[in-house]
């Protein structure tokens, strides 16, 4: 049982457990912020402790095999369903239905950093999608987004219907009260907040830009590890779930909800963060990418993406996933007689990256941090024709490694098509297609 510690808080009566977190990946988890506040032996008893309210938060089918199935109990002060009727709030920034978007081009795609609003504009408010496919009504694909902030979310609250959330800070730490704990996450760590719980994020640094990958479908798992063996990649005890606290606060506050990608409002008198207690396997979490146990070559030739993969959503084709989270942290390349970058290739996946800092080894030029580039199934890509020259003449007789970089790779199995606004942006780099045009000719049939 957490011991609680009380915070004084002028507006509210608030209490709430010192910062910590819960170890472990989709474990089942118990926390209470009030001793005696989770029941015994049953889940809705016909009172519960402190007058709270009793509520199933299902992620899952009721039916889905145990292993997949998740869902969490909360106790809190006031159901889910005490608010105000909701009504639309007009938004274009946001898509939720990818058949509505212009025609994909087949061509290599690639944006500066998205700006700081010149505007006060929170976290919800600061979403812009940029790609994507499926759509979130028929609950398959993926929306991806940028999000740019200047300010915290104050007496307003989030929840997303359409997906899971997964959050890769860029530049700016974010503070993520939700219903059932808090984050704190800085740059170089995720957060992911399951679809339907409800949140609020407040900006330590007072700005915040970053990446958000929307997931329509089956809920993100560690992928298996087959040969690799029990270890490595993104370790189970790294990913950290927070303990239990509540808000006790009346007002006048907002509720948004997206729901197929539109957002919609509701007045709502108190804070919905007000779980007392809960137990379950349906939690919010955060992990620090920089734990990621890197798994490489030692003998030679540059291995497939996929001994990157950190987080998965997997589809109804065995080995076929949906969407592959992947990043390419520090290492150290040891091939010898290899082209240590990765390859040219043509896939058909189709791969959206970000860089959260430093350079990525494939792109020394136009490859910033916080911009990001897309390249769609079949279009071919792969070094630049600098990197490709360096890499080409480049001593590999002795180790050498890759450090000042997190880069990330959003994958999916099917089309990721770029919104109107991506396609239009001044963000978008006309000029990306001649980071190739300078690949030279080499071949000579008389030499080998």
């Amino acid at each position: 049982m957490d011991t609680p510690t009380r915070t004084p808080n002028t507006a509210s009566s608030r209490l709430e457990i010192e910062p910590g977190y819960q170890s472990g990946f989709a474990n089942e988890f118990a926390t209470e912020a009030l001793p005696g506040a989770l029941p015994e032996g049953r889940n809705s008893p016909q009172r519960a402790a402190y007058g709270l309210y009793a509520e199933q938060l299902s992620g899952t089918a009721f039916t889905a095999p145990r292993g997949h199935n998740r869902r969490s109990w909360l106790y809190r002060i006031r159901p889910a369903a005490v608010h105000k009727p909701f009504t639309l709030l007009p938004s274009e920034r946001l898509v939720a239905n990818f058949a509505e978007v212009p025609p994909t081009p087949p061509n290599q795609l690639r944006w500066d950093a998205l700006p700081m609003p010149t505007e006060p504009t929170d976290f919800v408010d600061g979403w812009i999608t940029m790609a994507g496919n499926g759509s979130a009504e028929a609950m398959n694909g993926c929306a991806i987004h940028l999000y740019a902030a200047n300010r915290s979310m104050k007496d307003r609250f989030f929840y997303s219907a359409d997906g899971e959330l997964l959050i890769v800070p860029r530049e700016g730490r974010l503070h993520i009260a939700t219903e059932m704990g808090r984050l704190d996450v800085e740059p170089f760590e995720i957060a992911v907040i399951p679809r339907g719980v409800r949140f609020a994020v407040s900006l330590p640094d007072g700005t915040a830009r970053g990446y958000i990958c929307e997931n329509f479908g089956a809920l993100l798992r560690l992928p298996d590890l087959g040969p690799i063996g029990s270890n490595g990649l993104a370790n189970p005890r790294d990913f950290l779930t927070p303990h239990a606290a509540y808000e006790d606060r009346e007002g006048d506050f907002e509720l948004v909800a997206k729901m197929n990608g539109n957002l919609w409002r509701a007045d709502i008198g108190h804070s919905p963060l007000d779980v007392v207690a809960w137990h379950g396997n349906y939690a919010p979490y955060k992990y620090d990418l920089r734990r990621f146990n890197t798994i490489g070559s030692i003998s030679f030739d540059h291995p497939d993406p996929s001994i990157f993969l950190v987080l998965q959503s997997q589809s109804d084709t065995p080995g076929v996933d949906t969407i592959d989270f992947v990043i390419f942290p520090p290492r150290w390349l040891a091939a010898e007689d290899t082209f240590r970058p990765p390859w040219f290739h043509r896939n058909v996946a189709s791969e959206f990256m970000g860089l959260v800092h430093g350079v990525y080894d494939a792109k020394a030029e136009g490859f910033v941090p916080g911009g990001a580039s897309l390249h769609n199934c079949m279009s071919g890509h792969g070094p630049d024709a600098d990197t490709f020259e360096k890499a080409s003449h480049g001593d590999t007789s002795t180790p050498k490694k890759v450090g000042d970089t997190m880069a990330f790779m959003f994958e999916t199995r099917t089309l990721i098509k770029p919104t109107r606004f991506a396609l239009e942006t001044a963000q978008l780099q006309a000029n990306y297609y001649e980071c190739w045009q300078g690949l030279k000719k080499h071949f000579n049939p008389e030499q080998r």
